[in-house]
């Protein structure tokens, strides 16, 4: 391989960091998007401290470390809203005690590093090299503690007015009642099927979805109901985001997603009550092919797309 080629071969590599609540997750990719390295690090979100700052930069310079003589190409993934040139989290309230308005770029030493949501940062992955390769209209929606998601629309990610598109897990699904969602929402998809309020939906029985699913395997009365239920609401959502949306393909990824057939063959079934089928066009929904580093995948590739070929998605 000579000078040119191999200086090429290493410009396409790019470094994403994924920060989450729990944990931090990095990657250095290639052009196609295959992980080269990673590295897996505890977030520890409840030290006043903020140790997670350091330990993105202890993930950067391990990875960097494998970029040669490259300028380092580096993107950050993070739960929230970014601000309006994308160079730091700007609303994410109540969790990350100093990530909104932290600047990446100066903390790293860096000229730019590109700020994305954790949603459309999975839906960037999904799109160039996962499930979502060769659409340009998506939907994606994760599964977890609560409820993200995120929306591309003829090949660009749509984020609407303050960046608010997408969050599919705070639309309402029956007529505001007193209970109302951390968004203010009343009965939201979030609370209808997130990890969060588990143990209340489920009557005191199960503290985790996962518990839930497994009970509703053993046939257990009160997980299929409540798990069922859930699924249902989960289906009437996905209808009507269809109706409004029209996507080719509706994505679905984050833990819940790991239930596998438990939750998608009941979800076909009541797909078929409740989508709207001109011509009898069924959506495509499907899982995602990432799940834990998917994250820190598509803020690698934001990096890449918005600082070497400056063909934006957004």
């Amino acid at each position: 391989m000579g000078k040119l080629e191999k200086y090429m071969s290493q410009s396409q590599k790019a470094i994403g960091i994924d920060l989450g609540g729990t944990h931090i997750k990095a990657v250095l990719i290639d052009e196609k998007g295959s992980i080269l390295k990673k590295v897996h690090i505890p977030t520890d979100d409840h030290k006043k401290e903020a140790p997670w700052k350091a330990a993105i930069k202890t993930c950067f310079l391990e990875l960097a470390i494998d970029m040669a003589s490259q300028s380092p190409i580096v993107g950050l993934s993070a739960p929230g809203i970014p601000n309006g040139d994308f160079s730091a989290i700007a609303c994410m309230p109540g969790r990350l005690e100093g990530l909104e308005n932290f600047q990446w770029a100066e903390y790293l030493g860096l000229g730019q590093v590109p700020v994305v949501n954790d949603a459309v940062a999975a839906l960037i992955a999904e799109y160039h090299f996962g499930a979502g390769k060769g659409y340009k209209n998506l939907v994606l929606i994760t599964l977890g503690t609560g409820v993200g998601g995120a929306l591309l629309i003829d090949g660009k990610i749509h984020l609407g007015f303050m960046q608010k598109a997408g969050h599919f897990g705070h639309l309402t699904l029956s007529a505001p009642s007193f209970a109302l969602d951390s968004f203010q929402i009343p009965d939201s998809l979030e609370d209808a099927i997130g990890n969060h309020n588990i143990f209340q939906r489920s009557f005191g029985r199960y503290t985790t979805t996962k518990d839930l699913v497994k009970g509703y395997e053993a046939h257990e009365p009160i997980a299929s109901y409540v798990w069922l239920t859930s699924v249902q609401k989960l289906a009437a959502a996905l209808a009507s985001i269809g109706n409004m949306v029209s996507p080719e393909c509706i994505l679905i990824g984050g833990g819940i997603a790991q239930a596998d057939s438990s939750l998608f063959t009941p979800l076909k079934e009541f797909m078929d009550i409740y989508e709207w089928r001109p011509g009898k066009e069924k959506m495509n929904i499907q899982k995602v092919a990432y799940d834990d580093f998917a994250g820190a995948i598509g803020a690698a590739q934001n990096a890449r797309i918005n600082i070497q070929s400056k063909n934006f998605l957004y």
